[in-house]
């Protein structure tokens, strides 16, 4: 049996629009759809939110779900990488496409930097988020994965994500599982957990669907489901 991200991974938009422009964009779509901002392709950024991170029961938050971490400005990741080291309860993810942009020094234990990469030509991500990323915490999301990535470089990776196209253009790109197999292998031999995103499940098999998350992770799901069961006595 498997589980949807969505329920384990909450997102938290302090920062919504991209200047990547991806045509395959959920978020771009949904911005526009629901009048959410002016202009997609201008990250605007909403303080009001960070109060939201101060919840006492533990939770995992990405932040970049309708943004990616090379368009938010400096003193916008102050105040979130500031508000993050008050709640050591969660843990916080981040993800980026041009990881080239970046330039990043911290020692918080609770933050994960990450990049998508979609295709073999997208490996220069990993290189560059370790180059320009000096932090405690790796992770890399293979998806959607358009093609074969090969032989990937993960050493000082703490967790891959796999998953592929999902919507209208599912019916023209296919993530093939000798593909994915690969990647989980390659992560195995470093040790590093994979989760398989549910989108994955009608290709690889339902019941053969992987889904671990660092050890970490687990420890917060864990106290969220002491907080669940607490309040249901009460």
């Amino acid at each position: 049996m498997y589980t949807c991200i969505k329920g384990q991974i909450q997102n938290l938009n302090l920062v919504i629009g991209c200047t990547v422009g991806c045509p395959y964009c959920y978020a771009r779509n949904n911005v526009r759809r629901f009048h959410i901002t002016d202009d997609f392709s201008v990250p605007e950024f909403f303080p009001n939110k960070l109060r939201l991170m101060e919840k006492k029961r533990p939770q995992i938050f990405l932040l970049t779900g309708m943004s990616d971490l090379s368009g938010w400005q400096p003193a916008w990741r102050e105040q979130v990488f500031a508000k993050i080291a008050e709640n050591p309860q969660h843990q916080f993810l981040f993800l980026s496409k041009r990881p080239d942009l970046l330039d990043i020094d911290t020692d918080l234990e609770n933050a994960w930097f990450g990049v998508t990469v979609t295709s073999k030509s997208d490996l220069w991500r990993i290189d560059a988020l370790r180059k320009n990323v000096r932090a405690k915490h790796y992770h890399v999301t293979f998806e959607p994965l358009f093609d074969n990535p090969g032989e990937v470089d993960l050493h000082d990776i703490d967790w891959v994500v796999i998953g592929t196209m999902t919507g209208p253009m599912s019916r023209k790109i296919h993530t093939e599982p000798e593909w994915v197999h690969s990647l989980t292998k390659q992560a195995h031999m470093f040790q590093i957990p994979v989760f398989w995103k549910e989108d994955l499940a009608p290709i690889m098999g339902e019941d053969d669907v992987v889904q671990e998350l660092p050890a970490i992770y687990n420890k917060v799901l864990e106290e969220q489901s002491k907080w669940h069961q607490t309040t249901r006595t009460k």
